[in-house]
């Protein structure tokens, strides 16, 4: 969907096609409202608490939905003898959602291995858990979230190789082409539309009209991008 046909719609369920009071609607304030609905959207879809319950991948709807935002990149690692640290997370980085990585030791060749999220809290038991601390045999270990870094721990058993983390990013932010922002002072000289299907794009509409109308206080537009977001989530 072009922006010119996202900004008609929002004035539409605003009911500020036609209006020349001071409830004028800029460009700048769709842009605003709009990439915070999205970006709330997105949260609550990965979270699960929309209507049906349903986390990032737990129906194939969901999965359709979220999988232009999941993304893998190369991590690059230092070697801190009982982990491995990446360095800081990439700048569009949203939500975790795997590490893959291969080990090596001296007397065998690279294996895959599997590496599950763990709390940094628990990092002491999990390194004294005979079932649960870094295994070269079993081809396990487990990695943490500290300091906007990833920490892979080995505990000394086997070599890192290769790793890559799969996560989700936030999602670009829509641009209206010489649209001034009054936060920066600075006029966009791109046209950037939402990157989502047509008809998330719907939905997202309702939730930046909801936004909107709270802040100009129109409670009826208000409960209806509401109630509509709501349901159709």
């Amino acid at each position: 969907m072009n922006n010119a046909t996202l900004q008609l719609k929002i004035k539409q369920r605003l009911n500020k096609l036609a209006s020349n009071d001071f409830d004028n609607i800029e460009c700048w304030q769709i842009v605003e409202a709009f990439n915070k609905a999205q970006l709330e959207w997105v949260r609550r879809q990965l979270h699960g608490s929309n209507t049906s319950k349903e986390a990032d991948e737990e129906s194939k709807r969901r999965i359709d939905d979220l999988q232009k935002l999941l993304v893998d990149t190369t991590l690059n690692v230092r070697n801190r003898i009982t982990f491995y640290e990446s360095s800081a997370l990439p700048s569009n980085y949203l939500e975790f959602k795997r590490v893959a990585a291969f080990a090596k030791n001296e007397c065998c060749p690279e294996r895959s291995l599997s590496v599950y999220q763990a709390e940094e809290a628990n990092t002491d038991q999990l390194l004294r858990d005979a079932y649960k601390s870094p295994s070269w045999e079993w081809a396990e270990t487990f990695c943490t979230l500290i300091d906007n870094r990833i920490r892979i721990y080995t505990d000394q058993k086997f070599e890192l190789v290769r790793p890559r983390l799969y996560y989700y990013r936030q999602p670009v932010k829509i641009q209206i082409l010489n649209c001034v922002d009054p936060y920066t002072q600075q006029t966009s000289t791109l046209d950037i539309p939402c990157e989502f299907k047509d008809d998330i794009v719907e939905l997202l509409i309702d939730e930046a009209a909801a936004i909107l109308a709270g802040d100009i206080e129109s409670t009826i537009q208000y409960q209806r991008g509401t109630m509509s977001a709501e349901r159709n989530n």
